[in-house]
């Protein structure tokens, strides 16, 4: 499954160094901020197969509360944190200096949903008020939300939000709290075997076709003294998002080892797409439809913000 796993010199993450060789880096431990969902999967099996470990990197992920928590701790507790794209380019937007050092996950095919318990809300469009449960009124899930929704004809200002935990969703659902509640997996999954909901629409079609979902970054001042140890971490992820883009039941199997899911479920659970390098012009488009829902204060420059020489 790990092509690279045992010959890591030869697949380029080591130019220039022998097999009992230290790798040239200005650092060989990095802490990086993570929380239990899917995006992270790649990652979770790179330290289980010690990719890490095999090029000379000592990885230690430490499990976060919130993606806010990851950012604010960088250059204190953490070098590098995962985050949805949307946070991380919100928190750029703010005033932190930041750099991308990876795509984590991309949506797929019902990755992310509208997921609901209402016979007759059959439709995104069958509703024209609808209650949508969202995890933040500014992350992805409302950023979608609105744009799936606007696209099938649903007023924007008539879409009323509602903030609260994934882990609350069903509950709101079941109450009738909420018409509907965007979900990621394993939530969508857990909703229909538990709930027996559906549906309404994946919220990864139309403008948000293939979104962007998540990413690694560290502060730019990390970046600027730690070039070499970011590259190294860079060819690491590399090749673990392809081991787990050849072998997506090893991603669900992971599951079970760090997300609340049993195996069962976590053999339903769909499974997108985990980018192999950093593309200005799909994390671009993630940036202009938040310059474009009003969530930026204007329009801003990907490019800025990778590595020097990453090219499309």
């Amino acid at each position: 499954m790990f092509a690279c796993a045992a010959t890591l010199t030869a697949c380029g993450l080591l130019p220039g160094t022998k097999d009992a060789d230290r790798p040239d880096v200005e650092r060989s431990t990095l802490r990086i901020g993570v929380l239990p969902v899917v995006d992270v999967a790649p990652l979770k099996l790179a330290i289980n197969q010690k990719l890490f470990e095999k090029s000379g990197l000592s990885v230690q992920l430490v499990t976060l509360s919130s993606e806010a928590e990851g950012i604010k701790q960088l250059d204190t507790t953490l070098d590098i944190t995962w985050a949805s794209h949307v946070n991380l380019f919100r928190a750029v937007a703010d005033g932190t200096q930041l750099q991308l050092q990876g795509e984590a996950y991309q949506a797929g095919v019902n990755t992310m949903a509208l997921v609901t318990t209402d016979a007759n809300y059959d439709g995104p469009a069958k509703l024209s008020s609808p209650r949508i449960a969202v995890n933040s009124e500014t992350d992805v899930g409302a950023l979608t939300t609105k744009a799936v929704l606007d696209t099938a004809g649903v007023e924007k200002q008539r879409i009323g939000l509602r903030v609260m935990p994934f882990e609350q969703m069903m509950d709101a659902m079941k109450a009738k709290d909420v018409d509907a509640a965007w979900m990621t997996e394993p939530f969508i999954t857990r909703a229909q075997k538990d709930l027996g909901a559906r549906i309404v629409t994946d919220t990864a079609i139309g403008p948000t076709k293939d979104f962007p979902m998540s990413g690694y970054a560290s502060s730019k001042k990390f970046a600027d003294a730690n070039p070499k140890a970011l590259a190294l971490f860079r060819d690491v992820l590399r090749d673990a998002q392809q081991a787990a883009t050849n072998d997506k039941l090893s991603v669900q199997d992971a599951l079970t080892g760090y997300v609340d899911v049993d195996q069962q479920t976590a053999a339903l659970v769909s499974v997108g797409t985990f980018p192999l390098s950093l593309n200005q012009v799909r994390l671009q488009r993630v940036a202009d439809m938040m310059d474009t829902e009003d969530v930026l204060p204007g329009r801003l420059d990907v490019q800025a913000l990778l590595p020097p020489g990453t090219t499309n």
